[in-house]
């Protein structure tokens, strides 16, 4: 899988929001953020070529949930990489190939992760908390 270059975070939380965001931008993402999975969805309509993976929280404000970003992320880029992120432990199957990182999480998790993108997902390993979702 080739390196992740820019990212579209979903998140209702501000504060998770920039945690997340600064990560990705550390390590030289460029970062796409919204807050509600409505504004998720325009964000792919207008500028989904450009987005290499996928972070989302499962639970948004509104009446689309990350499940579905997840699956219109997937229509557009079916080989590309995407994080769920909820404090629910019960979590349905997510797309084929996702990720799951469960909150409350640590900064290291989200660092780890971040890198896992940078370097393509070929050779770092996957310990735990992420698991996959999908």
């Amino acid at each position: 899988m080739r390196p992740a270059q820019c990212v579209l975070i979903v998140e209702d939380s501000y504060l998770l929001l920039e945690i997340v965001a600064s990560l990705c931008e550390t390590h030289g993402i460029r970062v796409i953020e919204a807050s509600t999975g409505e504004a998720a969805l325009t964000l792919m309509r207008a500028r989904g070529g450009e987005i290499d993976w996928l972070f989302t929280d499962i639970h948004l404000p509104g009446l689309i949930d990350g499940w579905s970003v997840a699956h219109a992320f997937r229509s557009i880029h079916p080989d590309r990489p995407v994080v769920y992120t909820s404090a629910d432990a019960n979590r349905r199957s997510g797309v084929p190939g996702s990720l799951f990182l469960r909150k409350p999480f640590q900064v290291q998790e989200v660092n780890r992760l971040v890198r896992m993108m940078v370097d393509g997902l070929g050779g770092t390993a996957h310990d735990a908390p992420l698991c996959a979702a999908g």
